[in-house]
């Protein structure tokens, strides 16, 4: 079935849409390879929790607007992105108005189902990031409990997942229930951004232990690097009482 496809522009930033008022990928026009929804920028905060050299392996599941495909590749040159979205209008889309750049031996697209994917390419990733959603903000495989565990096969042993959940939605905290069985625990959910996006982590292997002040350090390295700021995620993180002494482990 064809996705119906809206495009709208307000104030110099252009928005896509899935056929109704919701935002399913934005882009600032004059800066194409910046992150412009708060929670794609927190879709990023592994950045802050695994060291310079990550990630090397990353998939990317949903494609949207191409945000993230093309902050890595403009980025984190040394990382290689593969995407995974289910209808290749959207990958048109991307290419012809939201400048996704061409795929080359950094950047590859696959047009399918990612909760096949999953199942079925035996590949290893450093960082699996999900943000797949239909008009009706439905995630459909992708928010089942066999899909976590199959994300958590294929992470490397200083593996992340970062899922993109709605906290405002039925169903939000049996997601977190699957996240954390699926991670024996071992989940992060950042507190509910204002356009009810929840940004949840599951870690394997390496354990993520990080001071407050440490993280400062990395955010303000990784802002002059690279233009992305999560400051605001740390303070966040801060008010919200998940840290421990003042570090951040999971």
């Amino acid at each position: 079935m064809t996705i119906p496809i809206d495009i709208s522009e307000e104030s110099g930033i252009r928005y896509l849409h899935f056929g109704s008022e919701w935002v399913q990928g934005a882009m600032r026009i004059r800066k194409p390879d910046a992150l412009e929804l708060d929670y794609t920028r927190e879709m990023m905060a592994g950045l802050l929790l695994r060291d310079a050299a990550w990630p090397k392996r990353v998939l990317l599941i949903g494609l949207g607007a191409g945000s993230l495909a093309k902050f890595i590749h403009r980025h984190l040159p040394e990382a290689h992105s593969t995407v995974v979205e289910i209808a290749p209008e959207v990958h048109a889309v991307a290419r012809q108005f939201f400048k996704l750049p061409d795929e080359d031996e950094r950047l590859q697209i696959v047009i399918g189902d990612g909760a096949d994917f999953v199942t079925q390419d035996a590949r290893q990733w450093d960082l699996i990031a999900v943000d797949g959603f239909d008009r009706h903000a439905r995630a459909g495989a992708l928010a089942t409990q066999p899909f976590y565990e199959a994300c958590r096969a294929r992470l490397s042993d200083r593996g992340l997942l970062a899922v993109n959940l709605f906290g405002q939605l039925r169903g939000f905290k049996t997601q977190v229930q699957r996240l954390g069985k699926a991670f024996e625990g071992r989940v992060l959910a950042l507190p509910e951004l204002e356009s009810g996006n929840v940004v949840a982590f599951g870690a394997v292997g390496e354990p993520v232990e990080n001071s407050l002040a440490e993280l400062r350090v990395r955010a303000a390295s990784l802002k002059a690097a690279t233009g992305l700021d999560l400051t605001p995620t740390l303070r966040r993180l801060e008010k919200s009482g998940v840290l421990s002494d003042g570090r951040l482990g999971f």
